[in-house]
């Protein structure tokens, strides 16, 4: 903490009431409950879920509250909170083909297995404004209205929805990922990232990455600067099963059901002498309802692999360490936010030195003058 002359402290302290005033607003009006923000401002709470790693709808919605919808801020708070929490064990993978599907799309074929399901989506609204949303009683009278929908709508899953990919993979005709049960993931909360990084741990950081910035590279890959023609394989949203194993034990023991999003893009072939031309793929999976983060996610993830395919890398979204160090919101407001705290003493020798230059060259300028 900066306390830069005498009387910083109070200072700081009566921003501090001005902040919790600001945040609480006219008292004459209810305050907002968590169970609101959780309800109805859902997909604000699954981005900060998604880029503080921690998957807490309400610790969400309270870190939503106290930084007054600043989802940076948010992201900050959860983290920071995340910290002080104990490792008590590791779940094993999440089976996202065994997902209990709440939407699920392909822009790659028209029929697939288990078929489209469309789900509670922006994609086909008019982007108009909803006014009734402005009336409560009219809101309720649509909504009643509205109960009687067709039942069939709504029936329950069965059973696992297959893989749109997996189409492919069975005519060998896109790269698959065949990975040793033994193997050992990197752990970004816990290790410091480093270069080159192994393709995990590059999944880790898109996945907690801000998602303004991850949108743009993925747009970037699109525009000529990654050499990138995807195609949709999949998108799919939906409850998993998360399972741990603890040792003390030796079965395991089912947690709970977790809401994600996968994205599995389809790109361009990639062949050699030794292997015929395949589709490659690109990989996004994020906590909650959280569509765009994991197709931006996927276009990135394939970009980043270009060295790997032996492409040559010229975008942007291609340079692994320019990507990867560059994504964390809060890393980035950290150095772009420190500069509005004092910093009197570098300025004066920076003025000092530059009203020193100043008259070394107006001497100059007289002697050139005589």
């Amino acid at each position: 903490m900066y306390v830069a002359v005498k009387g910083g402290e109070r200072a700081i302290a009566n921003a501090h009431a001005l902040l919790e005033e600001r945040r609480r607003g006219d008292p004459a009006l209810a305050e907002i409950t968590l169970a609101q923000i959780a309800e109805q401002l859902s997909l604000a709470v699954d981005r900060v879920m998604a880029e503080g790693s921690v998957f807490d709808r309400e610790l969400a919605a309270l870190a939503i509250k106290q930084a007054q919808g600043d989802l940076i801020e948010a992201v900050f708070l959860l983290r920071a909170y995340r910290t002080t929490l104990p490792r008590l064990c590791s779940s094993r993978p999440i089976e996202t083909e065994r997902m209990f599907v709440q939407r699920r799309v392909s822009a790659a074929f028209k029929d697939i297995p288990g078929g489209q399901i469309l789900g509670p989506t922006f994609d086909y609204t008019h982007r108009l404004f909803d006014f009734s949303l402005a009336d409560a009683h009219q809101r309720a009278r649509r909504l009643d209205h509205g109960s009687d929908r067709d039942s069939a709508a709504r029936e329950p899953q069965t059973g696992p929805v297959p893989r749109v990919v997996d189409i492919l993979n069975r005519e060998g005709l896109i790269e698959s990922f065949p990975r040793p049960a033994d193997a050992a993931v990197g752990d970004l909360t816990r290790e410091p990232l480093k270069f080159p990084a192994s393709r995990d741990v590059r999944l880790q950081n898109l996945a907690r990455g801000n998602e303004g910035f991850v949108l743009a590279l993925g747009y970037s890959t699109q525009r000529g600067y990654g050499n990138n023609h995807p195609f949709v394989g999949e998108v799919r949203i939906g409850d998993v099963e998360v399972i741990v194993e603890p040792e003390e034990l030796g079965f395991p023991i089912s947690l709970a059901d977790i809401q994600v999003t996968e994205c599995e893009m389809i790109n361009q072939f990639h062949g050699s002498e030794t292997e015929a031309p395949k589709f490659t793929r690109g990989y996004g999976l994020a906590f909650g309802t959280n569509e765009r983060k994991a197709m931006a996610m996927s276009l990135v993830d394939r970009a980043l692999r270009a060295r790997e395919l032996g492409e040559i890398a010229m975008g942007p979204a291609q340079d692994e360490e320019f990507v990867l160090s560059h994504t964390d919101s809060i890393e980035a407001t950290g150095f772009v936010e420190h500069l509005k705290l004092p910093h009197y003493v570098d300025f004066q020798a920076e003025l000092q030195l530059l009203r020193q230059l100043q008259q070394e060259h107006a001497s100059q300028a007289r002697e050139a003058a005589e």
